[in-house]
């Protein structure tokens, strides 16, 4: 799921494409991916491009008279730019903006049709599509404790949840924690002041850091390619590979749609997070789907218990392959050859 540097670095580049430019005119490959019909979608045709925003993991683009267009692209969404009147693909394409300047086209991998396209009238339609998380990189670590502490959920659950921070999904969350040396299973509301500023200081890092490395890699181009398993990254898709900070192998958790990855050594005190207690516990933290999560909802917050010292541990999770047992000898009964 493209994530906050991923949206920023699209932003950007359409900014440097289409900004006064005109939409002509919107071509639908797909008529689920258009998920509103007031106001209806050719009333965007002939309006200039005046603005653009980020609202989460969704982009924006503003048109003159207060309309927006409403992008989110969810799991396998991605944007490309071409020439101007540019056919759409089989299969995978969804939707094609034609600009004056060339043509913006939203293609989906795979069957399940996720990505969304609304468009809305006036900055209170817009305000709905905002989830009202956190901006890591506009806030201070005390406004970044105070969301964190409204309600009580794993370190894994508070990062991606959209009502809590914005724009963070599974794979930055699983760098920020690694990078602040934290367990993704660690609960909120036992972080201490030091942890908290830790997760702060990792978020914008890693946040920072990879705006600027998507936008070399894009250098000047329309990004392609965008991934959430990127080969710089410390752990995330990194599954039995070595940790680029101590060389021990990158552990995994799988629980619903969700797989976090971290290193046990950095983050869990050696501890490998594989138990029935963590798995009663992520069921009561996690929405059993991303739609669940991005729409935000509500299930019950983790109840209490004794926390073992460095992290809870764990559901399906999962640590590189063993090598398999052998059977045991069969033994002989007296008195047979």
């Amino acid at each position: 799921m493209p994530e906050l540097p991923d949206v920023v670095v699209y932003l950007e580049a359409l900014a440097a494409r289409v900004r006064g430019a005109r939409l002509e005119g919107v071509r639908l490959a797909s008529p689920f991916v258009l998920r509103s019909v007031d106001p209806p979608l050719g009333e965007a045709a002939g309006r200039a491009v005046v603005g653009f925003r980020r609202l989460g993991k969704r982009l924006v683009l503003e048109l003159e008279g207060g309309l927006f267009l409403v992008l989110h692209l969810m799991i396998a969404g991605r944007l490309h730019w071409r020439p101007a009147g540019a056919r759409l693909p089989g299969r995978v394409g969804l939707a094609a903006l034609d600009f004056s300047t060339g043509t913006l086209v939203l293609t989906e991998a795979g069957t399940r049709r996720r990505a969304a396209l609304h468009l809305v009238r006036g900055e209170a339609a817009l305000a709905a599509h905002d989830l009202g998380g956190l901006e890591v990189l506009e806030a201070d670590v005390a406004a970044f404790a105070a969301a964190l502490g409204r309600e009580r959920h794993t370190l894994k659950r508070a990062l991606t949840d959209p009502t809590i921070l914005s724009g963070i999904g599974n794979a930055y969350a699983d760098e920020i924690l690694h990078r602040a040396r934290l367990s993704p299973v660690a609960l909120t509301d036992r972080l201490s002041a030091e942890e908290t500023g830790r997760l702060f200081a990792a978020a914008r890092a890693t946040l920072d850091e990879w705006c600027e490395r998507l936008r070399r890699e894009a250098a000047g181009g329309f990004p392609e390619g965008v991934t959430a398993f990127r080969p710089g990254m410390a752990v995330h898709g990194r599954y039995g590979q070595p940790c680029p900070a101590c060389g021990a192998p990158v552990h995994r958790i799988v629980h619903a749609e969700h797989e976090t990855n971290y290193c046990a050594r950095c983050q869990t005190g050696g501890r490998l997070l594989a138990d029935r207690a963590l798995s009663r516990l992520l069921r009561g933290d996690w929405p059993r789907t991303l739609e669940a999560l991005e729409a935000r909802v509500p299930v019950r917050a983790p109840s209490g218990g004794r926390r073992a010292p460095g992290a809870p541990s764990a559901s399906r999770a999962s640590s590189p392959p063993a090598s398999p047992r052998r059977p045991a000898p069969r033994r002989r009964r007296p008195g047979r050859r």
